[in-house]
């Protein structure tokens, strides 16, 4: 009967995870609803700088010509050298296109035309966004400016040869026709006959360079296998010698066929099994003593307890003195001078017992202590034994990896031998492989740039940029936005929304505070009172129905909880109680003592309050104001100095005692309670408390840390009365609307509020 409520979970479904909800076509029109806007102005940005790029492109002409890979000198190749690259397979031919892709091939076409030189060549596509872009680039090069032009004349010539080369490497493209052995290459600049020059060039060039290469593979072949032949000699002769005095340095001492290093740690492993099994049991009988010494249990019992003379002594005169107690209170009742003596002297026998647990405990302590310490060895000594070990085979390692090496020197040394001698009876010609087939032609159309694929192109980039950046801003939307998302993630019921409040700037007092009297500074401290027909105060009507229906008490202590400083919890809660006192005896304790918002809006001229009550002992009425408009009483938290350990003194007897007193003279008790997240308070008085209203700020507290929170107050969370979503913007809580949801049709509900006031 003296146990608070706990309620029963008020949805079948069991809370879902919210880093994973699930994608319908609801969903997916709301989140357009509510990113559309941003998928539209990336689009028509995307859109404005492609109509630019048309604008100000400078028509570009592709010349293309075709290089045929001939296999008909193969025959004539392998007769006559076995050194020549031969086309084989698929692999080679990609070589190829490689190959003219390189600077080797570029830079010979650049020298043949001398495009360095040519200013119609270095201009390049004078779009005139990029040329802008490029323009601010090297105005921005501070280094440049610091540096100077200090390069000499062939540093120079050198420097435009290479930026001639990057030119025409970003301006050609080589592909292969489909699986055949024909190379196309095309090359695009804002001139037909350059671009026919400059594809040609290309095409010669890698030519020429096929021949240059069989000369000079021919030429070095044989001076390379020569000199790799006399070095891999010395490296085979070095390489044993390696193993051999690797072997006389390093001895590794082997005891029935298994190092002494592991077999130590072999040994010390099961000793650290034993140390830790001693640890774990000094541990569990040290935390059970502990455990009966904190919940003062008389009855329970430890095996030192039983062998303790002095213990059974006590036991023996507190069993005496309570039957003695017993017989007393019987005769003479329990308000006797003698019955009252003995509860005392039973009371003595009671500390004394739990004075000696408590110097057994420190035995047990001490012992936990020591197996403690003899852990820390052995887990010491593994490790030195371990690395012991994993030292010797990583010798061994060694070993085996300079015998590998003497092996392979060797294989190496008698192949290239054999290679060099067959190298002295071949030869190689140079015979090409590759042949022009199609020479390049000046084209008579512009390749580039292509209008509808520009446009198309900037339409997908922006529609693409749009999506990203909206699932971006919903992926890191994860605050609460509905009723739906409260019942989902919490599994509480959710009691309503309330409107984002803002007093007027010009709002001053009235008048000063009356002694005994609540002070209405603002009008947000009693706007539920003042717009009694608004969705502000509906919601408090339907957060005191949940009270009512779900707590069968006459008396109801209600805490008013959020997660974080900020979230309006203070505001909620006198609100709450001048609604409940319109119609109801009702008390607000502002239970809030390391920031007493309550306190500093309804009371700030008051000399006493919760404090004075339960460390003075002062009578409750003495330090309450009174609401004159409603009959609320309001007990403020005056702190004249910092309090560290407000959470002791909530859970103390003192507040269980003002509670039990002032439950039978008022209907509902209101306690405005510190936020969940930074201290422990509310914790600490939820035993006494028969419900807890959860005030959430919307779009502003993490879905993720109030479950968290929740599911780590399991006291709080299985008295929670349900969930008020606080600084409610109502014209952007429009578009988080889910179809068949309360949500949804709120906005046919303004029908039923008005802010005015009634």
């Amino acid at each position: 009967m003296n146990q608070r409520p706990v309620f029963p979970a008020r949805h079948q479904q069991e809370p879902r995870d919210e880093e994973a909800p699930e994608l319908d076509l609801d969903g997916l029109i709301a989140i357009v609803r509510r990113q559309w806007r941003v998928v539209g102005l990336c689009v028509a940005v995307s859109v404005a700088l492609g109509i630019g790029y048309l604008l100000t492109a400078v028509p570009r002409y592709t010349a293309r010509t075709s290089v045929l890979i001939d296999r008909g000198n193969r025959q004539v190749v392998e007769q006559l050298s076995t050194i020549g690259g031969v086309m084989d397979d698929e692999a080679s031919v990609l070589s190829q296109v490689e190959l003219l892709r390189s600077e080797t091939i570029g830079l010979s076409a650049v020298d043949r035309l001398k495009l360095q030189d040519d200013p119609q060549f270095m201009a390049g596509r004078r779009n005139l966004m990029l040329a802008a872009a490029s323009d601010l680039r090297s105005m921005l090069h501070i280094g440049q400016w610091l540096r100077g032009d200090s390069r000499s004349r062939a540093d120079q010539i050198e420097a435009n040869r290479r930026r001639a080369l990057a030119m025409l490497l970003d301006n050609m493209r080589v592909s292969r026709v489909g699986r055949s052995y024909v190379l196309e290459i095309s090359f695009t600049a804002t001139s037909p006959g350059l671009a026919a020059a400059v594809a040609g060039a290309i095409a010669d060039a890698y030519l020429t360079d096929k021949l240059d290469a069989k000369y000079d593979a021919t030429r070095r072949a044989g001076n390379w296998l020569e000199e790799r032949i006399g070095e891999l000699r010395q490296r085979s002769l070095e390489s044993d010698l390696a193993v051999q005095r690797f072997r006389a340095e390093n001895g590794l001492v082997v005891a029935n066929d298994k190092l002494v290093s592991d077999q130590q740690l072999s040994e010390m492993n099961s000793a650290l099994t034993a140390a830790r099994a001693d640890t774990t049991r000094a541990q569990a009988r040290s935390d059970r003593i502990e455990a009966i010494i904190a919940s003062g249990e008389r009855d329970a019992i430890v095996t030192d307890a039983l062998d303790s003379s002095v213990i059974g002594s006590l036991r023996e005169k507190y069993l005496e003195s309570s039957k003695r107690e017993a017989e007393i209170s019987r005769r003479l009742g329990p308000d006797h001078v003698q019955a009252a003596r003995l509860r005392q002297d039973m009371a003595e026998y009671e500390r004394l017992m739990f004075d000696e647990l408590r110097r057994i405990a420190r035995s047990y302590q001490s012992e936990l202590e020591v197996a403690r310490s003899r852990e820390r060895q052995i887990t010491q000594g593994v490790r030195n034994a371990t690395d012991i070990s994993a030292t010797a085979g990583e010798t061994q390692v060694q070993l085996r990896e300079l015998e590998r090496a003497a092996e392979t020197y060797r294989n190496l040394y008698q192949t290239f031998l054999q290679r060099y001698q067959e190298a002295l009876q071949q030869q190689s010609f140079p015979v090409t492989e590759a042949r022009i087939i199609s020479r390049a032609m000046p084209p008579t159309a512009a390749s580039e740039p292509r209008p509808s694929l520009v446009l198309a192109l900037c339409l997908a980039l922006g529609c693409g940029a749009g999506a990203v950046l909206g699932a971006f801003r919903e992926f890191r939307d994860r605050f609460f936005r509905g009723g739906q998302q409260v019942r989902d993630v919490l599994g509480l019921e959710y009691l309503g929304s309330v409107p984002l409040v803002e007093p007027p700037p010009d709002t001053r007092p009235s008048a000063e505070p009356v002694k005994g009297e609540v002070w209405r500074k603002n009008g947000v401290s009693s706007f539920a009172l003042e717009h009694p027909s608004s969705a502000f105060a509906e919601t408090l009507r339907s957060a005191r129905i949940a009270a009512d229906v779900h707590i069968d008490r006459a008396h109801k202590v209600i805490g008013i909880v959020s997660m974080l400083p900020g979230e309006g919890k203070s505001t909620i809660a006198m609100n709450f109680a001048r609604t409940l006192a319109g119609s109801a005896r009702a008390l607000l304790i502002d239970a809030d003592l390391r920031n007493p918002g309550a306190t500093r809006t309804l009371g700030p001229h008051a000399q006493e309050g919760l404090l004075d009550v339960l460390l003075e002992g002062r009578a409750p009425a003495s330090a309450m104001l009174t609401d004159p408009d409603t009959g609320l009483r309001f007990l403020p938290a005056v702190v004249k100095r910092r309090i560290p350990h407000s959470s002791e003194l909530l859970a103390s007897a003192a507040m269980g005692r003002l509670l039990a007193q002032v439950t039978g003279e008022f209907d509902y008790i209101v306690l405005d309670l510190p936020p969940l997240g930074p201290v422990v308070d509310a914790r600490a008085i939820a035993p006494r408390v028969d419900g807890f209203i959860m005030v959430v700020e919307w779009g502003v507290t993490s879905r993720k840390a109030v479950k968290d929170m929740l599911s780590a107050e399991p006291q709080v969370a299985g008295r929670c009365l349900g969930v008020i979503l606080n600084k409610v913007d109502a014209a952007r809580m429009k578009l988080y609307e889910g179809y068949g949801s309360s949500d949804y049709y709120a906005s046919r509900y303004s029908h039923y509020y008005h802010d005015g006031a009634s």
